[in-house]
């Protein structure tokens, strides 16, 4: 069948530049709030050398990566409503008619073919489900910068479009349902061999059992735990300042900490714990959750929690403490 027959089929008055307009604001200012949130959660978990984040306000990162996802899943109905709107304009025939829009219409194909597995690969990645074989996070990370400055391009090619009918009224029931619709869419034993280990650049190494871990003053802090899939919750937690660990054993204020587990492989199988969040009295080695001995599940016998850091680099079932 030809295209143009298939095109000619799709009629309806919700098919317009008004609603397309007006789709497009929204779809524009959701993808610019998930850029910018990903770019904050990706230099988090991954800082450059120059880079210190602060510890305070201890939310910040949980705020930012929880719009990093709600913004995403909202974003779906937005792109599904936006590509219903212009649909036939998709599949117009001929599909260029010269260089400059044969160029136009391979932004479009960068920009819908990279949305679309943005959206899909970062709802699976909610799930937890990575049915591919390529590694998510810099699948998406690289990907955001194709989507966005293909957004970037196509804004600046329809923008008289889009300044034309952005504050056009728009009268049909059936388009404001159409908008509406969019809008709503949207306790295990200690173990007698553990032992916690403090080395590198100090005077006093350390090596410390789970019981002499209990005996060190303990303190109890309310942090939430925040994960990159934006899913967040706050608990109570009970340990030994990681501060007063590293100040006794002689540790340089400014010095870089590396905080590793007994895990044997993974890519957040340790994690680097800068000046800002090791000095700060909220960070602590944990040993409780609630008044609660730590479970398995949450990095018994002691794990890391500390402000205003991504879930993953709250490192679990610590076993040594590494000052660089």
């Amino acid at each position: 069948m030809n295209p143009s027959t298939i095109s000619a089929r799709f009629t309806s008055r919700l098919r317009s530049e008004q609603v397309a307009a007006k789709l497009g604001v929204w779809l524009g200012v959701s993808f610019t709030v998930a850029f910018v949130t990903g770019l904050f959660s990706h230099f988090m978990q991954h800082p450059p050398a120059w880079l210190l984040w602060p510890s305070r306000p201890v939310n910040l990162y949980r705020f930012t990566q929880g719009l990093h996802v709600i913004g995403g899943i909202a974003t779906v109905p937005l792109l599904l409503a936006k590509l219903w709107a212009v649909h036939p304009k998709l599949w117009q025939w001929p599909p260029f008619r010269s260089a400059g829009h044969a160029a136009e219409r391979l932004c479009v194909l960068l920009l819908v073919a990279g949305a679309l597995f943005q959206l899909v690969t970062g709802a699976l990645n909610i799930a937890y489900l990575y049915p591919y074989p390529f590694g998510f996070l810099q699948a998406h990370y690289w990907t955001a910068y194709v989507v966005y400055g293909a957004l970037l391009i196509h804004v600046a090619n329809e923008w008289a479009k889009v300044r034309r009918n952005l504050w056009t009224h728009v009268e049909s029931q059936e388009r404001r349902r159409l908008l509406l619709t969019v809008a709503a869419a949207g306790v295990t034993t200690v173990p007698d061999g553990y032992r916690l280990l403090v080395t590198g650049a100090v005077r006093t190494p350390a090596s410390l059992g789970y019981a002499d871990l209990l005996r060190l003053p303990q303190h109890t802090v309310r942090l939430p735990i925040a994960c990159v899939e934006g899913w967040s919750v706050e608990c109570e937690w009970t340990g030994v300042r990681l501060r007063d660990l590293l100040l006794s054993a002689g540790a340089s204020p400014d010095a870089f900490v590396v905080v590793e587990s007994l895990e044997r492989a993974g890519g957040y199988r340790s994690s680097e714990v800068r000046p800002p969040h090791w000095s700060d009295p909220l960070t602590l080695l944990a040993l409780r959750i609630n008044g609660e001995t730590l479970s398995a599940d949450h990095g018994f016998p002691v794990r890391l929690i500390a402000p205003n850091r991504p879930g993953v680099l709250q490192t679990k079932w610590v076993k040594e403490v590494k000052v660089t």
